[in-house]
């Protein structure tokens, strides 16, 4: 009897064994899925045996659409519910708009990157890298309601200290997961007018990572002054971004065609892209002239993140000039011109007041609305544009 139990015991534990080994070889490869029933890809997958309709589940652009719509819906219906709770805005110095969003509910990024993250364990199929994007996502936007709550509100260098540390860790993950996903092992870009990959060393590939998610959020925040307009321009760049990840990167033969690389997991990608602009959209529903909720620092920050993490993972970072030029040019240039004058002591576009759409109504009368549509036009040009120039000049 101590034979046979001795027998079953050690069967069990080589199973055991293997299985291990098996996960942390998967671990290794940055290609573990995280599968379970709540996942509508796997419960396709379990209930199309029984159901034929239920495989519509697994296909990425049935996916696409629950997600976005989902997205929606949940934030256009649920998010007034959450204002009683939501820490009130103070009313951002040096703005036009201060008094205007004095008291208004604020932070209400909580809200909604939340429910995003909640959305995509739901609807895509996640591997290791994704997973750890969403959950250094959701900690971004942690940092930033943080700072909505509290009464004298973060000083710039903790702010800014706290953005390295996760920019850097997102770039870690990156490098790590991407180098380990790609055919040779190693990291490169694609470029405009260049149509051979350009092999980039780890060191250097982190620290252009580390500048892009940096200049993202901190851009997208300071673009965040004029109702609706960060969220308009940033779901102009996620509707861009989700549409190169599922009808090009994500495409073996229209990749091949524009002699870009394939992106194995660029559907998923793209469910996770669209997911987000439908809840941005849910937010914005909320958040037109005039709003009477606003996203503060929680969804600024993140959205800034999570933009930026679209244009590293696309493989060329000058992406960026088709997915947020005008963020760049409206923020950027603002914390160019402050950064000068602080560190270096030299003073530039002294007769223009940042972020620009402040100078724009200041300086010309645009209203609002304004403000908001030809910026987004000016985007729109300039996306299409880029687009062009990018995957056919090369």
């Amino acid at each position: 009897m101590s034979f046979v139990t001795a027998s079953c015991t050690h069967h069990t534990f080589l199973l055991v064994l293997t299985r291990r080994n098996k996960f942390f070889a998967q671990l290794n490869d940055g290609c573990v899925f995280f599968k379970g029933v709540t996942m509508l890809y796997y419960l396709g997958g379990i209930l199309k045996n029984y159901w034929g309709p239920a495989r519509l589940l697994q296909s990425y652009a049935v996916l696409i659409v629950l997600a976005l719509y989902t997205g929606f819906i949940i934030v256009r219906k649920f998010l007034p519910k959450f204002y009683p709770l939501l820490p009130s805005d103070r009313g951002r110095e040096f703005t036009l708009t201060a008094e205007a969003a004095k008291g208004k509910p604020t932070g209400s990024g909580v809200v909604f990157i939340t429910m995003y993250v909640i959305l995509c364990f739901l609807f895509a199929p996640l591997d290791l890298l994704q997973v750890g994007i969403l959950l250094l996502t959701w900690l971004m936007m942690l940092t930033g309601y943080l700072d909505d709550r509290s009464k004298k509100g973060w000083g710039e260098y903790l702010k800014g200290f706290l953005d390295l540390v996760i920019c850097t860790g997102a770039a870690c993950l990156l490098a790590y997961c991407l180098a380990k996903n790609s055919s040779d092992g190693k990291l490169a870009f694609w470029l405009p007018f260049v149509s051979n990959t350009v092999h980039v060393p780890v060191w250097l590939y982190i620290i252009i990572t580390v500048i892009m998610l940096w200049m993202s959020v901190n851009t997208t925040n300071c673009t965040d002054g004029v109702d609706g307009l960060s969220s308009t321009l940033v779901m102009i760049a996620l509707l861009t971004m989700g549409g190169i990840f599922y009808f090009i990167l994500g495409h073996k033969d229209i990749s091949a065609y524009l002699l870009v690389p394939h992106l194995h997991d660029g559907a998923s990608w793209a469910v996770m892209t669209f997911c987000l602009a439908g809840v941005l959209m849910g937010y914005l529903w909320h958040n037109a002239f005039p709003s009477e909720v606003l996203m503060g620092d929680a969804g600024s920050r993140a959205l800034g993140f999570y933009t930026g993490i679209c244009v590293m993972v696309s493989g060329n970072p000058f992406l960026f000039l088709a997915t947020s030029s005008i963020i760049f040019i409206n923020g950027g240039m603002g914390l160019l011109k402050v950064a000068l004058k602080r560190f270096c002591h030299i003073s530039i576009f002294e007769n223009i007041r940042f972020p620009l759409h402040d100078h724009m109504r200041k300086n010309h009368g645009w209203s609002p609305t304004q403000v908001l549509i030809k910026f987004m036009i000016m985007q729109i040009l300039i996306t299409v544009a880029m687009l062009g120039i990018f995957f056919k000049v090369r």
